[in-house]
């Protein structure tokens, strides 16, 4: 009995303390050993538990909760491999800086290395993709105050500085099964561990002097706002922009592109007007100024390479080193929105107007003209994202995949000031659990729409099943080019006799099948007025609703190709056509 009311105080005071430490969700897969962790998280009522059979897909399913919501989700699970069906989502936890509680069970020290069913070796197993781990000690008698610590700490970890997942690795010896009829659980007399304090980094007034001097100095500026969590940068950015009278360059991840603050020195349609060699070399900047992660463009990556001499100042709010273009940038670890506010304090009120933000937002212009000029009959990637970005609700989601999906938002999802909130998995960028993150995203409430490739939807399928057993709204939007469409513009394509099975990779399934056996609407469209009306229909059905387009993959080169000629033309001879 000792042993039960041991174990019964220490899960019951952890769970407690985390959901007092700000967790509200947590996502569970069944298995013995996680018992008491799984029936204290069911009994206790200020935590809300889902249940999800797959531990991969549970995994991703938190991430992209705790990504829209901005808050660490806890995930369980039982020892063994269930624990390494995990990694993936942690490794785009860790990039993408999305607090995760991961508690794995595990078996006591006595049955680890003899060869105890279910048993490996699970501590430190996700290595320097947590912000912090801890093998916890054994429930034994007076211990429930240290569980509160380590899980209080649990909680600060994966949201202090640069947040990102932590890993607590929990021994149960048998019986796991708690007695909840016990007295002194859950808080009792024991009072929570207080939630603890943090500042926010300021640059001292010298600095910020320096910095107004600078910029100020030198008209052809350029702002750069990368992918970004932190939406109150937006009105503090898009000040500090026109008070130096510089262009924003907006990843779509940026926040920027979407809601109604003051779009008038957003460029939307950078990506399109660096693809051109020529552009590139005559958009000479003084200074590029970056918030954020690396944008999502390929073309403005070599952009930056080419004048990596001028400077290259790069915003974060904790001390990293995020610049993968090999540049050497000053970086300056300061909270992004106070240092726009610090920058636009001594700048003169009103919006500045210079012949170097005029010419970027008349080729911005042109550039938008001709990517949403009016498609031909046949279905391409690029008009799927714009009849997509039109049908969306206000105070909508929209979850983008890996690869081409990302790459075609980018080229052609415009401002708007509708409320979208545009997310994706590009910490690590891979193709794995899109679908069960967009799920998870659409806990909130908020519509749903999922934008993702063929080969990417068959990689994450059992995701929906989330979705069916909780009745989760979602609009799936599957670009079906029959392969991997991104490796077309990649060297590899010259490479014929090997290219269609290596990289290629056909997937050759009718997908209506898999949707179907989850409970879900399968429509597959091949003109755009039934790809508008399937959109609009998704609008009202609560369950899942997936729209498959058929596009040749041997075409979208080529389209893409000539949106990008024609801007090209337009911007530099003034041609529209």
């Amino acid at each position: 009995m000792e042993h039960v009311e041991s174990l019964t105080k220490y899960v019951t005071h952890f769970v407690d303390q985390l959901a007092y430490s700000g967790v509200d969700h947590v996502v569970v897969s069944p298995g013995s050993r996680s018992t008491p962790l799984a029936m204290a998280f069911a009994e206790h009522h200020g935590i809300k538990h889902w249940i999800h059979l797959d531990e991969r897909s549970a995994a991703f399913f938190a991430l992209g909760m705790a990504k829209e919501q901005q808050k660490p989700v806890a995930i369980v699970c039982t020892s063994g491999t269930a624990a390494a069906n995990y990694y993936p989502a942690i490794v785009e936890a860790y990039y993408s800086r999305i607090p995760l509680i991961v508690l794995t069970a595990d078996r006591p020290h006595e049955l680890r290395d003899v060869g105890a069913p279910q048993a490996i070796d699970q501590t430190h197993m996700f290595g320097h993709y947590v912000c912090w781990y801890q093998d916890m000690a054994l429930p034994e008698p007076g211990l429930h105050t240290y569980a509160r610590r380590q899980a209080a700490r649990a909680v600060e970890e994966s949201i202090g500085g640069n947040k990102g997942p932590v890993h607590l690795n929990m021994p149960f010896r048998e019986p796991l099964v708690p007695d909840f009829t016990l007295e002194g659980l859950w808080r009792g007399d024991l009072q929570p561990i207080p939630k603890a304090a943090a500042g926010k980094t300021l640059l001292n007034e010298k600095l910020i002097s320096e910095l107004q001097d600078r910029l100020t100095s030198k008209e052809k500026g350029v702002i750069v706002v990368g992918p970004h969590t932190e939406g109150e940068l937006i009105e503090p950015v898009t000040m500090l922009a026109s008070r130096l009278g510089v262009p924003i360059l907006a990843d779509p991840l940026s926040g920027l592109r979407a809601g109604e603050h003051d779009k008038r020195n957003i460029i939307e349609n950078y990506d399109a007007l660096l693809k051109s060699p020529t552009l590139r070399d005559q958009l000479e900047p003084d200074y590029i100024l970056r918030f954020g992660a690396m944008p999502v463009s390929k073309a403005y990556s070599k952009w930056v390479k080419k004048w990596d001499a001028i400077d290259h100042l790069i915003v974060d709010s904790y001390k990293s080193y995020r610049e993968p273009a090999g540049i050497q940038p000053r970086f300056i670890w300061a909270d992004p929105k106070l240092f726009c506010e610090q920058l636009t304090t001594e700048l003169s009120e009103g919006s500045t107007e210079t012949d170097w933000l005029g010419r970027w937002e008349k080729m911005n212009h042109t550039a938008k003209e001709l990517m949403l000029k009016e498609p031909e009959a046949t279905l391409n990637e690029g008009h799927a994202v714009v009849y997509l970005s039109q049908n969306l609700q206000n105070g909508s989601n929209l979850f983008v995949g890996n690869s081409m999906p990302i790459r075609d938002v980018d080229s052609f999802f415009m401002s708007t000031p509708k409320d979208i909130n545009i997310l994706t998995n590009r910490g690590a960028n891979g193709i794995d659990g899109v679908v069960s993150s967009a799920i998870g995203s659409a806990v909130s409430g908020r519509p749903t729409t999922l934008l993702l490739g063929d080969v990417s939807f068959f990689h994450d399928l059992n995701g929906m099943w989330m979705a069916n057993r909780y009745n989760i709204p979602l609009t799936v939007v599957v670009i079906n080019n029959n392969g991997g469409g991104i490796f077309s513009y990649l060297p590899q394509a010259n490479e014929a006799s090997n290219f269609e099975e290596l990289f290629g990779t056909p997937v050759d399934i009718d997908f209506s099948h898999s949707v179907h056996m989850f409970g879900g609407i399968h429509k597959r469209v091949e003109t755009w007025s039934d790809y508008q009306m399937a959109l609009e229909k998704s609008q009202q059905h609560h369950g899942i609703y997936v729209i498959e387009l058929i596009i040749s993959r041997t075409d979208h080169v080529e389209f893409h190709k000539a949106k990008w000629e024609s801007v090209e033309e337009a911007v530099l001879h003034g041609s529209d056509e």
